[in-house]
């Protein structure tokens, strides 16, 4: 029996055929001229033309999705017509090189440059080259890569996915996700996770499965099975019977003993909230006010941020809803606001900082938020991304009061606040542990980076022990404050135990997780999750520690989680 291991990304047991990804276009042969029968002048033409071509298909596609992956479509298709990428390939194209060589240098060029930059701006390098293949196949006149078109259900098997594959993944049809590359905070680990697709990243070797093979993935666990035996049918069966159970959450977390621990949402725009507040979301506990900002060349204006914030406000009346500040910079570049050209983003003028080289623009967005709160029954607070000192804490409560906002707080995602947590939260209200960022700063291991999963995972000990820093500073005399989790941490329903053991007071996902969580909240009382926690923080590596944290919740196994 042939079996593969990965990082588990999204859980569920799946048993089904798989097809492989198409294979990448080929790159046209270093060199390559202009045919003798085509000018330079029509060349260039051509190009554009196909380019044109790519980009309105991105956006036909980005029609019909939804949330994310909306967002992510509309993104790429905004870099198929990207000045610097068309005006390199123009440049080579006059010196007597063909179109496809031209479009393929010039894209090499962009994306090399991108993943100089290091940090997050490496994942848009992706986009380029993904934007790049479609080009070329637009000018050769054949399919453009992507998910393989089939009326039966499949599990789709393949290297790694563009952000504009999986934005569009349909779970009606793709029953499971497996990747040889990418990493556990990717497009493809986040987007599967909000479509409740069963997910496998960083698994060497499934490239070699043929299409029609017969499979068991495990998504928790993380594994691939090939001729899946009588057991592994049996679970995949279970799964599909605790299917509608773990689809449904009753709209109250509480653990055995009925200690109550609110699960929120994390949501990026309306319709998001929309949808969360159906699915019984208690709250939100992450607005990610990005969707107002991005692809835009000029700051929104007060009133179409008021009407955008709004929206999520009026999704929940009497109910909690955390606002985050704008998080631009590293992989969210903003024209107006970010500076490209910085060595690293990733440790660079992003989140509060853009305060610093562009005073005005988050007090704008502060009184937008005052304004939108006016008149809605919605309990708002807004918290500050990228906080590393007392003073800047300070400094952002004292903005949040002038702007009339009486909840201000702070995510913790740098160390140093983990650190400092007691002095922070003498200045604000709460804090939300943003685990992505924590654990990526705290391991120095880019979070998009397949080859480094193993330590970008927020069960590693010492980001453990950064959070339970972060509870302590939280109750320290004089403080006394909430502190939440909004990372994709808390949609792990073992790890959300642990979270809870640690002392964190609301968790908040993608809110199709909040079923899971919920359901494995249930079985267990608040004395045995801190047992848990206690045991997460002994163990000698992030492995161990979630393996044996899982061993002591059979409900995981029962389930299928």
């Amino acid at each position: 029996m042939q079996s593969f291991t990965g990082v588990g990304v999204s859980p569920g047991r799946i048993v089904g055929s798989v097809r492989q990804m198409p294979k990448a276009v080929s790159e046209p042969p270093a060199g390559e001229q202009l045919a003798s029968s085509t000018t330079a002048e029509d060349a260039a033409v051509t190009l554009r033309a196909a380019a044109k071509a790519v980009q309105a298909e991105l956006k036909q596609r980005s029609v019909s999705a939804t949330g994310a992956g909306k967002s992510v479509l509309e993104a790429t298709a905004l870099m198929a017509a990207d000045p610097m990428l068309i005006k390199g390939a123009v440049k080579l194209i006059n010196t007597g090189t063909s179109a496809e060589r031209a479009i393929w240098e010039s894209a090499a060029s962009v994306a090399e440059m991108l993943h100089n930059l290091g940090g997050y701006m490496a994942e848009r390098a992706t986009d380029v080259l993904d934007v790049r293949a479609r080009i070329v196949a637009e000018l050769r006149g054949v399919p453009a890569p992507g998910i393989p078109a089939s009326d039966e259900p499949f599990i789709l098997v393949a290297d790694d996915l563009a952000p504009a594959d999986t934005a569009t993944l349909n779970p009606a049809v793709v029953l499971a996700l497996v990747t040889s590359g990418g990493g556990p905070q990717s497009h493809t680990a986040i987007i599967a996770r909000a479509l409740g697709l069963p997910a496998v990243v960083a698994a060497v070797g499934v490239e070699s499965i043929t299409d029609g093979t017969a499979v068991y993935v495990d998504g928790a666990a993380g594994s691939i099975t090939v001729d899946p035996d009588a057991d592994q049918l049996e679970a995949a069966t279970a799964w599909a019977a605790n299917a509608a159970t773990l689809a449904v959450f009753s709209g109250e977390g509480a653990m055995a003993d009925g200690h109550l621990v609110p699960l929120l949402a994390n949501v990026g725009g309306a319709a998001d909230a929309v949808k969360a507040a159906a699915a019984g979301a208690q709250g939100v506990g992450l607005l990610r006010t990005e969707f107002c900002f991005l692809d835009r060349d000029e700051e929104p204006t007060l009133d179409e941020q008021v009407t955008a914030y709004r929206g999520v406000f009026d999704a929940f009346p009497g109910k909690k809803v955390v606002v985050r500040t704008l998080d631009a910079g590293a992989d969210k570049p903003l024209p107006f606001l970010t500076d490209a050209s910085e060595p690293n983003p990733a440790l660079g003028v992003r989140g509060y900082r853009t305060d610093f080289t562009s005073p005005g623009v988050l007090k704008r967005q502060l009184a937008a938020v005052a304004t939108a709160a006016e008149g809605t029954e919605a309990d708002v607070w807004v918290m500050a991304p990228m906080i590393s000192t007392a003073e800047e804490a300070a400094d952002f409560a004292r903005m949040c009061g002038e702007a009339g906002l009486k909840n201000p707080g702070v995510m913790v995602e740098v160390p140093s606040a983990a650190l400092t947590a007691e002095t922070i939260l003498g200045e604000v209200n709460f804090a939300s542990l943003g685990t992505n960022d924590l654990t990526q700063y705290a391991m120095a291991a880019d979070r998009q980076l397949g080859p480094l999963a193993a330590l970008n995972t927020p069960w590693q000990p010492a980001v453990l022990r950064l959070i339970q820093l972060t509870v302590a500073g939280s109750v320290a005399e004089g403080n006394n404050k909430p502190v939440g989790v909004c990372g994709e941490a808390a949609a792990d329903p073992a790890l959300a135990v642990v979270l809870v053991g640690l002392g964190v007071n609301t968790l908040s996902m993608t809110a199709r997780a909040l079923a899971a969580v919920a359901a494995v909240l249930a079985k267990v009382t608040v004395v045995e999750a801190q047992r848990l926690a206690g045991i997460a923080l002994a163990a000698p590596s992030a492995l161990e520690a979630r393996a044996r944290v899982r061993a002591e919740l059979p409900i995981l196994d029962e389930l299928g989680l």
